[in-house]
């Protein structure tokens, strides 16, 4: 897949410069990693997020202990049978 991307002045001399200097073989290589780091960044805010909201059920007290679901699966089980 072929793309387009229109880097400013100072982005492009720095992927110039990363290819220059041997880390990358080409600019492309130089946007990939950039996407892939912020893919990850989002990813990780993502799973930030979701450990807040698990952390605010906590605190309200929305939660159920390892026992207490294994006592009602138990009984869901039980009266299917």
């Amino acid at each position: 897949m072929s793309t387009n991307v229109h880097l400013t002045p100072a982005l492009e001399k720095f992927a110039k410069d990363c290819v220059t200097e041997g880390r990358y073989n080409n600019v492309s290589e130089v946007v990939r990693s950039g996407l892939r780091l912020l893919q990850e960044a989002e990813e990780r805010r993502r799973f930030m997020a979701m450990l807040e909201a698990i952390e605010a059920e906590i605190d309200r007290g929305e939660f159920v202990t390892h026992d207490e679901m294994m006592a009602e699966l138990d009984a869901i089980i039980e009266a299917a049978e």
